[in-house]
C-alpha cells in the first residue's frame, strides 16, 4: 500500500524562537522579515561560500592528479605487502570467499627482502625464471609490474656485489626473449597495459644487459693467502663445492695456474653423478681414444638433455594442515600439535605449481 502524506523532498517546516515560545513560521512570512541588506549580504556570503568551494575543488582533483599520475610514472615503487607468511586457499567457502592466485602472492611474500638474503637470492632468481617462462601473461598488472621492480633491485645487488653476473644475464636474456614474443600477440590479453609500457620495460632490460656485459670486476686489495697459494688438496677440495661445470671452467681461464687441476677427471665425475642419475649417465657415455670415459664432456652433453638437480640453503614452506606459505625461519600460526609433520619444502617449481588450479 503506498504511503500517502507529505513529500519527503520538502524543506520542511522553519521555527523560531519568541518570548511566548516556539512558533512556526511560513516561507512568506519569513521573506517578509529579511530585509533588504540582509538579503544583499547573504547573496554575496554565498557566492563566496561557492567561489571557495570550487577552489578548493579544484586544488583537490589537481592534487589526486598529480599523486597518480606520479605512482603511474614513478615504476621504482613497488607496490606489495610484506607479509612472512599467506593463507593459500582454492576455492570459495562459508568463511573465506574467492582464492589465492600467483600473482596475489608474489605482490604479498616479501620477495624484496628476500633478494637482499644470500640464502635466498638464487631461489628468488629460480622462481623469477620460471615466471618468465611462461607464467608472466597469468599475473596481473601490479603484480606484473612488482615482478619488474624486483628484477631490477636483483640487478641492482648484481652491479653492487659484483656477484652472479651469468644467471642474471641468462634470466634477462630469457625474459626479453619472452616478451618479444608476448608483444606481438598485444591485443590478445597476454599482457595488462599499453604496449608503449612494456616497449619501455624492453628497453630497461637491453640497458640492464648492457650494463652487465661492460661490469668490470675488481680484484681484492688484501696482501693475505690467495687460492693459489694453498695446497693442492685444498684447492680440490675447494672446487669440489662448485655446482656448475661453468664456473670450474671460468676459474681456468682467469687463473691459469689453477687450469690443469680444474680439468680434473675426478671433478668432472662428481658434478656429473651430483646432477644426474646413473640411468642418464648410461645412456649419454662418451669414450676417449685412450678408452677412458670422458667426464668433462658428458657433463655438458647431459645439462643439454636433463635438467640439473636444484638445492637451495633457505627456501618457502607450505603447511599441509593449515594451508599457509611461510619462509622457512619464520613462524606462522599454526594448530596441528605437531607443526614439523605436516610442513614441506617447496621448490620453485612446487611454488608455481601450487597455484596451477
Amino acid at each position: 500500500m503506498p504511503f500517502l502524506g507529505q513529500d519527503w523532498r520538502s524543506p520542511g517546516q522553519n521555527w523560531t524562537k519568541t518570548e511566548e515560545g516556539w512558533k512556526k513560521t511560513t516561507a512568506d512570512e519569513k521573506n517578509n522579515n529579511v530585509s533588504v541588506e540582509s538579503l544583499c549580504k547573504a547573496e554575496e556570503e554565498e557566492c563566496f561560500n561557492k567561489e571557495n568551494l570550487l577552489i578548493s575543488l579544484s586544488y583537490d582533483m589537481a592534487a589526486k592528479k598529480r599523486k597518480k599520475d606520479q605512482m603511474n610514472n614513478n615504476t621504482k615503487v613497488p607496490y606489495f605487502h610484506r607479509e612472512k607468511w599467506i593463507y593459500v586457499h582454492k576455492g570459495s567457502t562459508k568463511e573465506r570467499h574467492g582464492y589465492c592466485t600467483l600473482g596475489e602472492a608474489f605482490n604479498r611474500l616479501d620477495f624484496c627482502s628476500a633478494i637482499k638474503d644470500t640464502r635466498r637470492f638464487n631461489y628468488v632468481v629460480r622462481l623469477l625464471e620460471l615466471i618468465a617462462k611462461s607464467k608472466l601473461p597469468s599475473l596481473s598488472g601490479v603484480a606484473q609490474k612488482n615482478y619488474m621492480n624486483i628484477l631490477e633491485r636483483v640487478v641492482q645487488k648484481v652491479l653492487d656485489d659484483q656477484q652472479n653476473v651469468r644467471p642474471i644475464k641468462e634470466l634477462l636474456q630469457m625474459l626479453y626473449f619472452s616478451l618479444c614474443g608476448l608483444v606481438q600477440d598485444m591485443g590478445k590479453s597476454v599482457l595488462v597495459g599499453n604496449i608503449n609500457t612494456w616497449l619501455h620495460r624492453m628497453e630497461n632490460i637491453l640497458q640492464w644487459l648492457l650494463q652487465l656485459e661492460n661490469i668490470q670486476i675488481k680484484r681484492p686489495t688484501s696482501t693475505g693467502m690467495s687460492l693459489t697459494d694453498l695446497p693442492v688438496s685444498l684447492q680440490l677440495n675447494i672446487m669440489q663445492r662448485l655446482t656448475d661445470g661453468r664456473d670450474l671452467v671460468s676459474l681456468g681461464q682467469v687463473c691459469p695456474e689453477l687450469g690443469p687441476l680444474t680439468e680434473d677427471r675426478l671433478l668432472w665425475k662428481r658434478l656429473c653423478q651430483y646432477h644426474f642419475t646413473d640411468r642418464q649417465i648410461r645412456k649419454r657415455l662418451m669414450v676417449s681414444d685412450k678408452g677412458q670415459l670422458e667426464w668433462k664432456k658428458m657433463y655438458f652433453k647431459l645439462s643439454r638433455c636433463y635438467p640439473h638437480r636444484e638445492e637451495y640453503i633457505d627456501t618457502l614452506h607450505f603447511c599441509t594442515h593449515c594451508h599457509i606459505l611461510f619462509w622457512k625461519d619464520t613462524n606462522h600460526p599454526c594448530t596441528a600439535n605437531n607443526p614439523d609433520s605436516c610442513t614441506m619444502a617447496l621448490s620453485p617449481q612446487g611454488f608455481i605449481n601450487l597455484f596451477n588450479f
